[in-house]
């Protein structure tokens, strides 16, 4: 990594100084013949008769509906600033959820404001860096310019990518200070933006701005669904990636299996959508394990709970509880046809019409009914439910709205999501499992160490429901066949 100049003040703090050279740097600093020479022969890369973003359209449509829920008041989401990983490196950036969802756009420090034009309707405006300024050198001596970092849009070209007027966001602070008249923000971006709003704004009519904006995420239009397909499909891809390298992981680690996924994720998408639980053996007892640095082994189970971001940051999230050798033995092969049954009764269901929560109690139906089948509780069914001892061993609710979040829509209101109506649109994950942790004493010694979750990415439709990841096998038998062709 390079290590020579680099400012002590970000770049849209100081828009005209000169910037400052990094201490400990190996350059006293910057000969004014140097700097004069950096100012010149540069040819003009403007970028000329751009098309839209593809969800333009959507986002545009997303933003008159904002519009019209607050009319009269100045709107303001931005999309956060860069976070320091260590000393002067940063982790990798992505946009708020809110922001990317009403412009498209994912360039850090960028604000959406909305204006109101009265008492009704707003004008948007989005607030971005512009291109690396030359005549003070910041392109090419700052850490985030374009030398370092890589070309950014100018403000021209991004109202042609976006279709919303642009301007200069280091101006926007002061404006915002300034500013008269009722005002909502996003909270937890941007400190800047936080403090020029400090008393105009309240907690509460923050709040409702956050709650609206995730309970409008519930029901994705065309082209959010055809994201969460894109996303899926990769993902199935990169399932079928780890199959065929699960030899490689148990001469290693149960990092190799993470390492495989990312690959798939980083080439066909963003990024994962969130940290891959790559569990073998007793690690799938532990429900968000991603430390991922145990052994992979014959004999044992691997639950993978992974899913691939796209470059729009749709994500999937699938999980697969697969036999490292290739087959399930007579017990894993029980539980696992236990949650695949619990599974079933879940995705049946999902119809519009039908009550959130109703693919969840279908699903701890059926594993509290194989519980005490096999003399883990004592029944009848309904008494274990009510009580809820089925818990012990099933730990989670049996899924979650599904979309730029992989917990989507999560500060909506509960009346709104999980005491909620489907709706076509809606799309959520049904993932019941069984877990039987190694140290539990209250079952037979051959059920400790074993985790078993399947978790499919399901579409609510006008007539029922889509299982977008139906390209992966679920039954056990299927699995089997599915890996044999993998291994060759």
């Amino acid at each position: 990594m390079a290590d020579e100049l680099t400012p002590e003040t970000p770049e849209e703090e100081q828009p005209k100084k000169a910037h400052k050279q990094r201490k400990n740097g190996l350059y006293p600093g910057v000969s004014d013949e140097l700097a004069e020479s950096m100012r010149t022969g540069w040819a003009d890369t403007e970028l000329h008769g751009l098309e839209p973003i593809a969800q333009a359209a959507h986002t545009a449509a997303r933003r008159a509906a904002l519009s019209a829920r607050f009319p009269g008041e100045r709107l303001v989401v931005p999309a956060g600033r860069l976070k320091t990983r260590s000393n002067d490196t940063e982790y990798p950036f992505r946009a708020s959820t809110e922001y990317a969802y009403l412009t498209g756009d994912q360039t850090e420090n960028g604000v959406l404001v909305l204006e109101p034009t009265g008492e009704s309707g707003h004008t948007a405006t989005v607030y971005l860096l512009p291109r690396s300024n030359r005549e003070n050198g910041e392109f090419w001596l700052s850490g985030q310019g374009e030398l370092w970092v890589g070309r950014r849009h100018s403000l021209t070209e991004a109202e042609q990518l976006l279709g919303i007027p642009a301007k200069d966001v280091r101006e926007l602070a002061e404006a915002l200070t300034e500013a008269e008249g009722p005002v909502r923000n996003v909270r937890g971006h941007d400190s800047v933006i936080e403090s020029a709003l400090t008393d105009k704004v309240t907690k509460e009519r923050d709040e409702e701005l956050r709650v609206y904006l995730s309970e409008a995420r519930a029901v994705k239009d065309d082209f959010e669904i055809g994201e969460l397909q894109k996303a899926v499909d990769s993902t199935v891809r990169g399932f079928e990636d780890v199959v065929k390298v699960l030899d490689k992981a148990e001469a290693t680690s149960e990092r190799y299996i993470e390492g495989t996924f990312f690959l798939r994720a980083r080439v066909e998408g963003n990024d994962v959508g969130y940290g891959s639980i790559c569990a073998a053996g007793p690690h799938a007892c532990t429900l968000h394990w991603v430390r991922n640095d145990g052994d992979v082994r014959s004999g044992d189970l691997l639950l993978l709970d992974a899913g691939v971001e796209t470059n729009s940051l749709y994500t999937a999230d699938v999980t697969r509880t697969l036999p490292i050798n290739g087959t399930y033995t007579d017990i894993q092969r029980k539980i696992y046809d236990a949650v695949y049954e619990s599974q079933e009764a879940g995705i049946a269901a999902v119809k519009p019409g039908a009550k959130f929560r109703d693919f969840h109690d279908a699903s701890q139906h059926v594993l509290a009914e194989k519980l005490v089948e096999w003399g883990l509780l004592e029944g009848p069914v309904e008494r274990v439910l009510e009580l809820g001892l089925q818990r012990r061993w099933t730990l989670h609710g049996t899924g979650h709205m599904l979309g730029m979040d992989v917990h989507d829509c999560a500060a909506a209101r509960t009346e709104a999501y999980v005491d909620g109506t489907l709706e076509p649109g809606m799309c959520l994950t049904v993932e019941p499992g069984l877990y039987f942790q190694a140290d539990d004493l209250t079952v037979p010694e051959e059920y400790r160490g074993i985790g078993v979750r399947i978790e499919d990415d399901i579409l609510v439709t006008e007539d029922g429901n889509r299982n977008l990841s139906a390209g992966l096998p679920r039954t056990s038998d299927e699995v089997e066949a599915w890996m044999a062709r993998l291994k060759g």
